[in-house]
């Protein structure tokens, strides 16, 4: 496992390589880095800004090659988000670090944590927060399949369909409390009253009955969010996501 000393070394030199390398106009550092709040566990996170007249596909080309050649990379991966182009490698040592690349005249921080190691940068128009809606209708999605899965006695996929029911639960909790909501990143500091009923939807063990019980709750869950979130959506949903979560109405005298 790397330690913090080689990860502190091997950001060193990767920016040390971008301030004399011709194709890069301009770097900062990004994620918990950005605000010196890394601990033990901590990856690298970086942004360039690509000189004009050269892509950024074929920037990112050259400095996949150091990755490989220079610092040993074992693996890599991709994200397109226009017009940034993002790559992960994966070192020896399990140190992942990313790097993205946009044209120079993109180069600028899209949210707080970004540090400016050197050159210049510009405003750039943040993208639109998650979209609940698309949420909460992926949410009722899984939620018909979770139950579909397990009457057709398909187990795995049922608990993939209720654990992605939970995922999106928290991620509709997060934006409407402001938390950052990509990847559960703001998940650990919602209210216990929210984390106590997701905990509740976690799947014990692929029997039919336990993830009926886990369906039940991952419903449960997502109603009681979409009631704080959208209380006219949670009104339409409520008896539908009650049917396909195998929960029975109140009787007329409760």
């Amino acid at each position: 496992m790397f330690s913090v000393g080689q990860r502190e070394q091997i950001r060193a030199q990767i920016l040390g390589r971008a301030r004399s390398d011709p194709l890069i106009a301009g770097a900062a550092v990004t994620g918990s880095g950005a605000k010196r709040e890394e601990d033990r566990w901590s990856d690298i996170d970086l942004f360039f800004g690509v000189v004009e007249g050269v892509g950024t596909r074929e920037a990112l080309e050259e400095w996949s090659e150091f990755f490989y050649r220079v610092l040993g990379a074992l693996h890599h991966f991709d994200l397109d988000a226009p017009p940034a182009i993002y790559r992960g490698w994966l070192l020896p040592g399990c140190l992942e670090v990313d790097v993205g690349l946009s044209p120079v005249g993109a180069f600028g921080p899209l949210g707080p944590n970004f540090r400016i190691v050197f050159g210049e940068t510009v405003d750039v128009p943040t993208d639109a927060p998650d979209d609940s809606e698309h949420l909460i209708g992926l949410a009722w999605h899984h939620t018909l399949h979770a139950r579909s899965s397990i009457e057709r006695d398909k187990l795995w996929q049922a608990e993939y369909w209720i654990s992605a029911i939970r995922d999106h639960t928290l991620t509709l909790a997060c934006l409407r409390l402001g938390l950052p909501a990509a990847y559960a990143k703001g998940a650990d500091r919602l209210p216990a009253e929210i984390t106590a009923d997701l905990a509740a939807s976690l799947v014990r063990s692929l029997d039919g009955a336990e993830l009926n019980r886990a369906l039940r709750a991952a419903t449960i869950a997502l109603s009681r969010e979409l009631g704080r979130s959208d209380p006219d959506v949670a009104a339409r949903l409520e008896d539908p996501l009650m049917e396909l979560g195998g929960i029975s109405p109140p009787s007329p005298n409760q």
